[in-house]
Parts: C-alpha cells; sequence; structure tokens
C-alpha cells in the first residue's frame, strides 16, 4: 500500500517562529525519551485544563496526542522488489474453533512478505458478523539477532475467512527453522491488546 508523498499546505513559513518549532521538535523528543515510549494520553481533565489554559480547542488537542502515540504510521515504506521464490512453511495454531496460518513465505531482494490466513466455523449471522468488535494482528520476529521491521500492509475477508498480509525487512531467511512468527491481536482503532497472542 504506497503512501502518497506528503505536500506543504503553504509555501509559506514565518522564520521567527523556527527555534520554537525547534523547541517543539526537542520537547517531543524528550517526553518519548522520559516516557520510554509509552506515554499514554491525559485524562480529559487535563485536556480541558490545558484548553481552557493556552485558548486551545480541546478536539484540537485530542487530535496532537492521538499523532503522538500513532508515529509508525509515518515511517518511510519499503516496497517489496526484485521476486525471487516462495518458500513453504507449513505453520499454524489453532484456538477454538479458528485455525490460524501461514503456509508460505514469498521472497524478495530486499523484504518478505507474510500471509496469515484465519478460517473459522462461523455460524453467525452475517450483520452480527459485520457488527462484531474489529481486531487486527501485528506481527514480530524472533529467534534471530536481525531485528526486523513488520508492517501490516491490510488485511480483509469475508464470514469464516481473513487474510493479513506483513511486509518483512530485511528478508527474511530462506530456512526458517530458527526464526517464530509472532502474532499479536488489537483491538481497533487504539491498539489495545487483547492479550491473545500465537507463535507459529
Amino acid at each position: 500500500m504506497k503512501r502518497m508523498a506528503f505536500q506543504p499546505p503553504t509555501d509559506h513559513y514565518n522564520e521567527q517562529i523556527e527555534s520554537i518549532d525547534e523547541q517543539i521538535c526537542h520537547l517531543i523528543k524528550q517526553r518519548k525519551d522520559l516516557s520510554n515510549n509509552n506515554p499514554g494520553f491525559p485524562t480529559k481533565h487535563l485536556i480541558a485544563s490545558w484548553s481552557k489554559k493556552y485558548n486551545f480547542y480541546e478536539d484540537f488537542l485530542n487530535s496532537i496526542f492521538s499523532d503522538f502515540l500513532h508515529e509508525e504510521i509515518y515511517k518511510p515504506i519499503v516496497e517489496p522488489k526484485g521476486f525471487l521464490k516462495n518458500v513453504p512453511i507449513l505453520k499454524s495454531f489453532e484456538k477454538d474453533d479458528t485455525f490460524y496460518s501461514v503456509t508460505f513465505i514469498r521472497q524478495f531482494g530486499n523484504a518478505s512478505v507474510v500471509h496469515l490466513n484465519i478460517d473459522s466455523n462461523s455460524t453467525d449471522d452475517v450483520s452480527e458478523w459485520h457488527q462484531r468488535e474489529h481486531t487486527h494482528f501485528e506481527l514480530s520476529i524472533e529467534g534471530e539477532k536481525t531485528h526486523y521491521d513488520c508492517r501490516n500492509d491490510g488485511g480483509g475477508g469475508t464470514m469464516g475467512h481473513e487474510t493479513f498480509t506483513f511486509i518483512v525487512t530485511p528478508a527474511l531467511p530462506d530456512d526458517t527453522s530458527k526464526i517464530k512468527l509472532v502474532f499479536k491481536e488489537y483491538k481497533v482503532p487504539f491498539q489495545k491488546p487483547t492479550g491473545f497472542e500465537f507463535i507459529i
């Protein structure tokens, strides 16, 4: 999923505020460091207090602090290039009536593509299925000294079958016997862990 290039909303910039803008960047970095990049979210009372004190709309402040929680989505996107081969791995995990599987890894010169398949024997009404609480999965790689960046490239499906696609960089080794694929489930849209995870 290719991200559109950012275009500045205006050609104008008041250079008198350059030092202030740099200080804002410094404070954001300091905020990340002090909180170990896990700051949580200001309480409604704090948002209301700061809104009144500094003459900002509450929703504006809510939007700013929400963006602080999603810095990762702005990471430069690596598009897989130079297809090499498909590596069969045929790994799975089962819980209750749901079957999770990764049948192969698609290898490229600069990345790997992992497809997580989720199959269930759903007996829900279609309308109930659409109204269910939506969740998604994130992938991490364990078992290697190499740090792998795993990006959820989207997913979808129908009642009884869903698929999520992940772009992994750098490319995974062809021999997957020494790595583990760790999938963790999160609630949409605020990235709250459900507590469910599995390894295949």
